[in-house]
């Protein structure tokens, strides 16, 4: 029982923090924006769902290659479907390929034309993960957009087969790798196409949360005194400090590639679908005014995937399809440069890998 009400606050009390955290003035309006899904300066609010977002996209999406992690059900599931749909090609790793497989043969009964890739996965293996990006890249394949979208909640403490913390190195590490093993391939095809490639990362805003002295890099590794929630909170702050700084170094070299971190909201997800009973049901019937679809979640990564509007924007944070403000320490350049490159050590030390020089 313990366990449910773990879960449900970890979902449900960021919205209430969000809101606790504005000012008095600002707590009814931005309330009742949510709750009414006003839309924001981008034209979207909380109620947009991803099929509006995609069917408003002015641009041609059939030339498109996107890979998006975590697209065996939820959000990642909604969102491969309705890119799939608009004509982009989309490349699904799962750890679990018969689900992978009957998502894509759901999506094909829908629209027959699509074209959909599958690769197995464990994102919390670097060697997995390395594996993947060797097998895509081998393809030839341009890429235009990738989404990495996976995440666990992990109640309680267990360790990758490299020996890491569960959470962290699903939600951070494993996307960590992908992203600059396929980072030069997304440059690469931004300069060809003429079409500017992007990258999301899934955060939310439980990400503030943690505190500057919490977030060490070694705990988060193998940490003393496991917490599910913080582990997860720590995990999605770094999503976010892994965007500010990729988004740094892209600009750096005026790469016509972006980086961006999203919110996706508070959604009933499988996380909770899995711990059914009288109070599960009860207190998401109290707080079902908070809570989004899955298309609805879908809808800003989707935005920020395709958006004519988010053209140009990297290093950002957005929610509910428009960009919003982070944390202090999920702002903090000198953390996310430390953190970029601990990690950085840490892949090398683990698969003797070299990045490239450019990156």
């Amino acid at each position: 029982m313990c366990s449910i009400y773990f879960l449900l606050l970890a979902i449900l009390l960021p919205c209430c923090f969000e809101i606790l955290s504005l000012s008095c003035s600002t707590v009814m309006k931005d309330t009742l924006w949510y709750l009414a899904g006003i839309a924001g300066p981008s034209g979207y609010g909380s109620k947009t769902t991803a099929q509006q977002v995609a069917d408003n996209s002015s641009s041609p999406l059939h030339r498109l290659t996107a890979i998006i992690t975590g697209a065996t059900s939820g959000i990642g599931a909604e969102t491969a479907r309705v890119l799939a749909k608009r004509g982009v090609r989309v490349v699904i790793p799962a750890r679990d390929i018969k689900k992978a497989a009957e998502l894509k043969e759901g999506i094909e009964n829908e629209n027959p034309n699509v074209e959909i890739m599958l690769f197995e996965i464990d994102l919390s293996s670097l060697a997995s993960v390395k594996r993947f990006c060797t097998q895509f890249l081998a393809l030839g394949l341009p890429l235009n957009i990738l989404i990495n979208n996976a995440g666990i909640f992990s109640q309680n403490l267990e360790f990758s087969e490299d020996k890491i913390e569960m959470t962290f190195a699903t939600n951070y590490l494993g996307h960590y790798l992908m992203t600059e093993m396929l980072m030069e391939k997304m440059v690469e095809t931004a300069e060809e196409t003429g079409i500017q490639g992007r990258i999301i990362n899934l955060s939310s805003v439980i990400h503030s949360w943690v505190k500057r002295d919490c977030f060490s890099f070694t705990q988060m590794l193998n940490p003393n005194n496991y917490n599910a929630t913080r582990a997860y909170a720590q995990s999605k702050l770094a999503n976010i400090l892994h965007a500010k700084e990729v988004a740094r170094q892209l600009k750096a070299r005026n790469a016509k590639v972006t980086i961006n971190a999203v919110h996706p909201g508070i959604v009933k997800t499988g996380i909770i679908r899995a711990h059914k009973g009288f109070i599960t049901d009860s207190l998401f019937f109290i707080a079902s005014k908070l809570l989004k679809s899955i298309s609805q979640g879908a809808s800003t990564s989707c935005y920020v995937a395709l958006s004519p509007q988010a053209q140009g924007l990297s290093g950002k944070y957005f929610a509910d399809c428009n960009e919003c403000n982070c944390s202090a320490l999920a702002n903090d350049e000198l953390e996310a440069q430390r953190l970029w490159r601990q990690t950085r050590a840490l892949i090398h030390r683990r698969l003797q890998y070299q990045f490239p020089t450019s990156s």
